[in-house]
């Protein structure tokens, strides 16, 4: 019997209809239907090698039970799954992002808010006169939470708005704000810290004080120490009078962060908008200005630091006070990095007029200009400064270095000896939880970019919101053609893990990770040195988790490696604290000379053996001892 028609006789026996939970944990782990239980049984069958199954994964197989997986699989096949999605995700424990609900509250009076998550202003503060509404910890810590401001402030006068802590230390955090204080008059809007420290970020301001008459805006803390995700103001202070923003400092030392600006202070009169430190010690940083300043009148434009110290990245300013009267535009610092980016301004002051003046006090290296005018406007270049290139690699200091590579992030092979104390880099998992899915339901899934449209159905994801990109990016690393030597291939269920390592390896497999989080961004001792395989060049399959609805990972295989597991110790008092799992990359000649370990560690492509350990819920697989 077929296993799908096993699980429909096993829906019709358990369950005439979807019945989500209705089997305790312990039943679920002893009824030898559950896709878990089949899960094992697999494992059995295509592994040889005798080994205990490891609990780390197979605590990630699927937790639904046989009627609940029945149900489903009848679901997906019949493209129905969305119509039972938070059922589905609870269930199957999934990462789907809560739905909020709708709010008419008009808060006539003044408004405190100590702490907050996850609501749907729809109209908050609108036509206000006066007053202060205050968010001390809005959304603090949380974990998915998803925000809305539909209509905020709009058309108040007077009115001033605090958000002191807004969507900090945060884990996937989505959070909009539709209008913002569009048409208000007087008044000002503060964010002190705005999502600081938060991993996979989404942040939107759809239109932000656009019309306003002399309001005052300002960020103290915009999304410093960010991981991952995109930033995005879609209109900013358009058509506003006398309007005065200040970034004090805007993407400070964030990883991998895209930040956009696609109207800034279009059209406005008389604007004082002031950039103080924008990307600054940023890595990898893409910040896009599609239109900024255009067609303004008196306006006074300030960036004191842009991308300063920078690693690599690329920034882009399509339209740069295009058409603008007597406009005062200036760039104190710009594009200085340590390590070069691409930087090109396409349309720099164009057909400005009123003795528009622009000026540049510092500029980096590696910058195009395109479509650049001089007719009507005062343009000089103070200093072009080719900083950037001559800061190599090799010159760069230690604890500069660390603000991109964390200490012991990478390390050299000799350094897995025992008696070695090292710093241990933060390993810990810092994923949504999720689980795989049982394989039945999977094949009923579509998986590829192409096919991006239907899986947004499915998972109830909106137009260019944070599920639609974070699936994109993942698929689009998935489909990515494998480097040199590397055999690669995304899994979202046990069983796939399964047959991708014993396809490379064989049947006589091991997996392994290091054992728990202690020693994390702390030193540690290495204690007794174990060498897989014994010690000999080998190949190996590692898996390392990608951001999707379901547990994903992107497994590969590389050629050249050798694999160590070691006894951890605290350095101090020689106990044991891990047992952690270390993977050495013996041919490096293809990967990029700006890697984070030639950062770290020196040297470049090719010239080097770069080490690195296993982190929390990541695996390498390898041939048994």
């Amino acid at each position: 019997m077929t296993e799908q028609l096993t699980l429909l006789c096993l829906f019709i026996l358990f369950s005439s209809s979807l019945s989500v939970g209705h089997a305790g944990a312990g039943a679920a782990e002893k009824n030898p239907f559950t896709p878990k239980a089949f899960a094992i049984r697999y494992w059995d069958k295509e592994i040889r090698s005798g080994l205990p199954k490891p609990t780390f994964l197979v605590s990630k197989a699927s937790p639904l039970s046989a009627a609940d997986a029945a149900a489903f699989v009848k679901l997906a096949a019949g493209n129905a799954l969305s119509t039972k999605l938070p059922e589905f995700c609870a269930a199957a424990k999934l990462l789907c992002f809560p739905e909020v609900g709708s709010s008419l509250e008009k808060h006539d009076k003044d408004a405190n808010f100590a702490v907050y998550r996850d609501k749907n202003f729809t109209n908050y503060g609108t036509g206000r006169p006066g007053g202060v509404d205050s968010f001390k910890n809005y959304s603090e810590g949380e974990n998915i939470p998803v925000n809305d401001f539909r209509r905020y402030s709009r058309n108040s006068a007077g009115h001033k708005d605090n958000f002191l802590s807004y969507g900090s230390n945060g884990n996937v955090v989505e959070q909009s704000f539709h209008t913002y204080a569009t048409g208000a008059t007087g008044g000002g809007g503060e964010f002190k810290k705005y999502t600081d420290d938060t991993n996979v970020p989404d942040l939107r301001f759809t239109s932000y004080s656009d019309a306003a008459n002399g309001r005052t805006q300002s960020f103290s803390s915009y999304s410093e120490n960010g991981n991952g995700g995109d930033q995005s103001f879609t209109s900013y202070g358009k058509n506003g009078n006398g309007p005065k923003n200040l970034f004090s400092s805007y993407g400070t030392e964030s990883n991998v962060v895209g930040s956009g600006f696609s109207n800034y202070a279009e059209t406005s009169n008389a604007a004082n908008d002031t950039f103080k430190n924008y990307g600054v010690d940023m890595n990898n940083p893409t910040n896009t200005f599609s239109n900024y300043a255009g067609g303004g009148n008196g306006a006074a434009e300030r960036f004191s630091n842009y991308r300063d110290k920078a690693n690599v990245g690329a920034d882009s300013f399509s339209s740069y006070a295009k058409s603008s009267n007597a406009a005062d535009v200036g760039f104190s610092n710009y594009g200085k990095s340590f390590n070069e980016g691409t930087d090109t301004f396409s349309s720099y002051a164009k057909s400005s007029n009123g003795e528009t003046k622009v000026g540049f006090s510092s500029y980096g290296v590696n910058n195009t200009f395109k479509e650049y005018s001089k007719e009507g406007a005062a343009i000089s270049f103070a200093k072009y400064t080719n900083v950037s290139s001559s800061l190599s690699v090799s010159a760069v200091s230690g604890s500069f270095v660390n603000k991109w590579v964390e200490p012991g992030k990478f390390f050299r092979q000799k350094m897995m000896k025992e008696g070695t104390v090292m710093p241990m880099p933060d390993i810990r998992d810092k994923m949504p939880e999720r689980s795989f899915l049982p394989r039945t339901i999977l094949s009923k899934l579509p998986f590829s970019v192409s096919k991006i449209d239907e899986l947004k159905r499915v998972f109830r994801a909106s137009d260019n919101g944070s599920m639609e990109r974070l699936m994109r990016e993942s698929l689009e690393e998935c489909e990515r053609a494998p480097s040199r030597g590397e055999t690669k291939r995304c899994v979202g269920s046990l069983e796939d893990m399964i047959d991708f390592a014993t396809s490379v390896l064989g049947r006589n497999v091991a997996v392994r990770s290091t054992q728990n989080v202690n020693g994390s961004k702390k030193n540690v001792m290495v204690g007794h040195v174990s060498s897989i395989n014994g010690g000999r060049v080998t190949q190996s399959v590692s898996c390392h988790q990608s951001l999707f609805p379901y547990l994903l990972y992107y497994c590969h295989a590389v050629p050249k490696v050798r694999v160590y597991q070691a006894d951890l110790l605290d350095p101090k008092t020689k106990a044991h604290i891990n047992h952690g799992v270390a993977i050495c990359h013996l041919d490096t000649s293809d990967w990029s000379p700006t890697h984070g370990a030639f950062l770290s560690l020196g040297s470049g492509p090719g010239r080097i053996e770069v080490c690195h350990w296993i982190f929390q819920n990541d695996m390498v697989w390898t041939i048994a001892d």
